[in-house]
Formats: structure tokens, C-alpha cells, sequence
């Protein structure tokens, strides 16, 4: 009851003045983002191994230039502000080859059927793997039960394929030194269940310019070649196809340009490399679908930003980090970051939840109570890393308020890395990303169309939109209806750290470590609420500073109420 009452009185603060509709700007979006549009890019994209580079990574990227044109961006010629609504391809010389995949067999020599292909499973190939020679080789295969480089080196492995139940790095250099042709092996987490989903096989890599061969197994076919080792001399058949080639890496960038503070921006990020559809085809089919909307709804006037919005798809972190560091000038702008990663999962199927990967906060330190880290794992995250911003709770509150109305289950994660909101953190930019974890399909070649929701990616898109089309036109109103619900976001959390601070304490703990937990909670919110002075596109009176005092006292007080009942 009283989360319902504070969602209504956050969202009435920001819709109840007509220059903040941020009510308006959610029917805009419910009413416009066209989930078809976003699930057709995605399976245009999932079809394709896209590797920077290769035909399927530059066939991604000219099918979103396709978008934005039918959409009315136009291709930039000078500048990203010689028209309202611009788009452009960065092309840039790959210092090395790209790669892609082309065809794989293994076939037991003897069985009808084969082991495996990759016309069902296209992650057995890794990533820079060389061809066989035409036709395929025929060879026995040695399997390693345990990996001991002193006593595998002296055996006789000329011309023999390699196999044991590890990942196939572990061999790879003994296959080297002691002639063996190819390396099969198996590496699969405990959290993608190999167990019940048997065909799945994760993707993965080795080193460019290896002469010897390296494939990765499902854990059916790993089962089912060890059961033919252990019976007696294997043979097997293997054919592998990829092409190796000099290319140039795409980036392509679109702008819708701000009214008043032009060179301030939102920047979307959505990465196109890695072969799966929820990761990352379904972050390129929504944020194209976002792009298009924004230019429809600005075509038509029904918006109308005051700061940029900007749209990026490319390398994963690469292109991100580099849209940032590059342009000096430009990074100095950009005062959000949103990475869309894995944003169109049917949680039905794949079992992972919405997150929003919070900036790092105390509850990166201090994972306790309902906050809990993915089997991603942890970040390493001292006091000396908090980023304390509005940011964190301004989008958790807008996808609440989606999820409110959508039905949509929201949750969120402690800080952890690893993909493109990392780059805006670590340049000091407040930086989220939206994402689906713990997803049993999580990096496999299971990760197929028939895994994403296209209501999903819609509610995705609405919620990413709302929030971006509200921060990029804010004005007091916005900033002071802010002030209120970080000030009461604040309150819940230290409340529920006091509590969790109290039991610890009655259980043996601290008392002086648990005290200092709440003071650094305190901290981390008072220092968010000064981040919302610069929220306003103008500031036109003192009411934001006044509010954000207001507030302040108010966390301050309560905390020091806190702390005293904590002796």
C-alpha cells in the first residue's frame, strides 16, 4: 500500500505541470513503440554469428541504417547538428582479421548420424578458429580424462584429435607442441542447467592465427563421444569451414538534436557483435525501435527535447568507450548513459528476470537483506568506487511505474560490470544498464528468436524512452518532484538498513561496523540529491537548491535517530 501511494504521488508531482508530462510521455510511448518493428529487427539480426567486422555484424548495421532513413534521419555530411535528425557510419581499419563461421561437422565413424553440426548448434565453432583442409580430416581421438601437461606431452598424439571434459584452452597448447591436429572439449556453468538442456553449447574463443583446430561440445554430444572413447579406439570424421578476413569495424550513430542545450545528451547504447538473439539482437531490435518512434514523435511535434538524444549501436564497450573518449568536448555533454543488453527475454523460457544494473552504491559493498549480485558475480567495489547520483532510482521508479501498468516484473542488481554502461562509469558518467539475468540460455546457441518476448522489449522501450524523453527536457518541476521521491526512496532504504543493521548486531555483530553502514547509506543519498541541481535544462529560480536542503535535513535527522538506537 505504501509503495502504490508513493508511485502516485511521484508521478502526479511530474505530470501535474504541463513542462513535465511525464504521464504524457508514457502514453506517447505505450501508444507508439511497435513491439512487431522490434522482434522483426531482432530476428533479421539473431539469423546471423555477428563478429565486428564480418557479414553479419555490417548486415545488422546497414539494416538499422535502413531504419533511421524510413524513418527521416538523414546521413550526417558535416557535422551530428546540421539537422534536427542525422545519422552516421563510422568505418574504421581493423588492425586484425574478422572472422565467421561458415559450416561444422563431427561425425563417429561407424554411426549413421553425426555427433554433431553446427546447422543445430553454430556456437561449436569459436570464435577464430581455422578451417580443416577441403573434405574434412579422419583421425583417432585420445581422450584426456585428467589434464597433466608433463605426462600428456609424452604421449604419441601426431595426427590425433584431443578430447577431454574441460575447456579446450586447457589442450590447446599441448596439441601444439605435440602435433595433435584439433582439440575438442566442454566448458558449460552449472547455472545453464547442461543437465536438462543437453544440445546447448556456449560460445567461445582462442587465439588468432592457430594452426590447430578447436571445437566445443554440447553435453549430449560430450556424453555420447566418451561413452565411444571408453568402449575402444575412436575415429572421427571433422569438418570445419570459417572464413578469415580483412574488413573495417561499423559504429552507427544517430542524433535527435536538443532545442536549447544541444551538446547536453542521453546516449542508448545496444551492442551488435555476439551470435545470440536475446544477447544482444534483441538490444539492437528495440533501441531501432526506439530510434524510429523518437523521430516519428518528433516529426510530428508531440515532443519536443531540449537536450540531445543520442542512439549508438556497435562493438560491445569498444564503441562505447571510444563515443566517449574520442571527443573530449562531446563526453563533457553527455550526462546519461543507458546500456539495452539481453532486454527481450521471455522470462517464461529462459527463467532470468528484467534488472536494472544499479551505478555503484552501497549495496555493492554490502549485499545483504533482498539485494543480491547474478551468477555474473560481483564487481570490486570499495567505498572509494560509490557513484552517487539520482540516476539509479529515477529509472528503477519509471520501470516500476511501466511495470505497475504492464503487469511487468521489475527487480534490480547491485553493480557488477561487464558490459556497456561500464565505460560511461568509469569516464564519471552516470552510466545503467538494463538487462535479463540469470538466464539458463545465457551466451548459447540456444539463445534463438523462439527465447524473446516481443511485450518485453516493449516494455523495455517504453520505460527507457519515458525516462530519457523526461530528463532531456526537465525543468524544476521535474527536478523538484525528483527531490521528493529520492528523498523517500532514501527513507525506505534506510529504514530497511537499520533494520537488517539491528538484527546483525543482535546477532554478535559490530555494532561500529553496522552504524557505519547506515552513515555510508546516508552519505551516498545526501550526495545523490545535490546531483539533481543540474538536472533542470535552465535554472530559473532557487527552488531545486531549497528543495534538495529540504531534503537533506529530513535524511540527515532520521539517520542520526537511526544510529543513536543502534547503541
Amino acid at each position: 500500500m505504501k509503495t502504490k501511494i508513493l508511485f502516485v504521488l511521484f508521478f502526479a508531482g511530474l505530470s501535474g505541470y504541463a513542462q513535465n508530462p511525464t504521464e504524457d510521455y508514457f502514453k506517447l510511448t505505450r501508444a507508439g513503440f511497435k513491439e512487431k518493428n522490434a522482434y522483426e529487427t531482432t530476428a533479421f539480426v539473431e539469423q546471423y554469428f555477428r563478429f565486428h567486422g564480418n557479414t553479419g555484424f555490417n548486415a545488422s548495421i546497414y539494416y538499422v541504417e535502413t531504419i533511421l532513413k524510413k524513418a527521416g534521419f538523414v546521413e550526417e555530411k558535416k557535422n551530428e547538428f546540421e539537422a534536427p535528425l542525422t545519422y552516421r557510419i563510422e568505418k574504421r581499419a581493423m588492425k586484425d582479421n574478422t572472422w565467421e563461421p561458415v559450416d561444422a561437422n563431427i561425425d563417429i565413424i561407424g554411426e549413421a548420424q553425426p555427433l554433431i553440426s553446427y546447422k543445430t548448434n553454430r556456437n561449436m565453432i569459436p570464435i577464430n578458429c581455422v578451417s580443416t583442409p577441403v573434405g574434412g580430416v579422419v583421425a583417432n581421438i585420445v581422450y584426456i580424462e585428467k589434464i597433466v601437461p608433463s605426462e600428456i606431452e609424452k604421449m604419441d598424439l601426431k595426427g590425433k584429435i584431443l578430447f577431454s571434459e574441460n575447456n579446450p584452452s586447457r589442450l590447446l597448447q599441448i596439441a601444439t607442441k605435440t602435433g595433435a591436429i584439433g582439440v575438442l572439449g566442454y566448458s558449460m556453468p552449472k547455472y545453464t542447467q547442461p543437465e536438462v538442456h543437453q544440445t546447448s553449447i556456449q560460445f567461445g574463443s582462442m587465439k588468432a592465427n592457430n594452426e590447430v583446430w578447436t571445437l566445443l561440445l554440447s553435453y549430449a554430444a560430450k556424453e555420447k563421444l566418451k561413452s565411444a572413447c571408453l568402449k575402444g579406439e575412436t575415429k572421427l570424421k571433422v569438418n570445419i569451414q570459417t572464413k578469415i578476413y580483412p574488413s573495417e569495424e561499423l559504429t552507427i550513430v544517430a542524433n535527435v538534436r536538443g532545442s536549447i542545450n544541444p551538446t547536453e545528451r542521453f546516449v542508448f547504447s545496444a551492442h551488435v557483435q555476439e551470435p545470440g538473439a536475446n544477447d544482444n539482437a534483441s538490444g539492437v531490435g528495440t533501441l531501432a525501435e526506439m530510434a524510429r518512434l523518437t523521430a516519428e514523435l518528433y516529426q510530428a511535434k508531440k515532443i519536443s527535447p531540449k537536450r540531445t538524444l543520442t542512439f549508438l549501436w556497435g562493438d560491445e564497450i569498444i564503441s562505447t568507450r571510444r563515443y566517449i573518449t574520442e571527443d573530449t568536448a562531446r563526453a563533457k555533454g553527455i550526462m546519461w548513459g543507458m546500456s539495452l543488453d539481453m532486454v527481450g527475454e521471455d522470462t517464461k523460457k529462459t527463467g532470468g528476470s528484467f534488472l536494472i544494473e544499479k551505478m555503484p552504491d552501497p549495496s555493492a559493498i554490502w549485499t545483504r537483506g533482498t539485494d543480491k549480485h547474478t551468477e555474473w558475480g560481483a564487481g570490486d567495489v570499495g567505498e572509494k568506487d560509490l557513484f552517487p547520483h539520482y540516476f539509479n532510482d529515477f529509472i528503477f521508479d519509471i520501470c516500476k511505474t511501466q511495470g505497475k501498468f504492464a503487469n511487468w516484473t521489475v527487480n534490480y542488481n547491485p553493480f557488477e560490470g561487464g558490459s556497456d554502461h561500464t565505460p560511461f562509469l568509469q569516464n564519471k558518467i552516470p552510466g545503467l544498464l538494463m538487462w535479463h539475468f540469470t538466464d539458463v540460455f545465457y551466451h548459447t546457441d540456444n539463445d534463438r528468436i523462439d527465447k524473446v518476448s516481443p511485450t518485453e522489449m516493449k516494455n523495455v522501450g517504453i520505460s527507457g524512452l519515458t525516462a530519457a524523453y523526461t530528463l532531456i527536457s526537465a525543468d524544476e518541476n521535474t527536478a523538484t518532484a525528483t527531490v521528493e521521491q529520492l528523498k523517500t526512496d532514501a527513507l525506505i532504504r534506510l529504514k530497511t538498513e537499520f533494520e537488517l543493521s539491528k538484527k546483525a548486531i543482535a546477532d554478535g555483530k559490530a555494532a561500529t561496523d553496522e552504524k557505519h553502514i547506515i552513515e555510508v547509506w546516508c552519505k551516498w543519498y545526501v550526495d545523490a540529491l545535490a546531483t539533481i541541481n543540474k538536472m533542470p535544462v535552465r535554472a530559473e529560480t532557487t527552488r531545486v537548491g531549497s528543495a534538495i536542503k529540504f531534503a537533506t535535513n529530513e535524511i540527515e535527522k532520521q539517520t542520526k535517530i537511526y544510529l543513536e538506537e543502534l547503541k
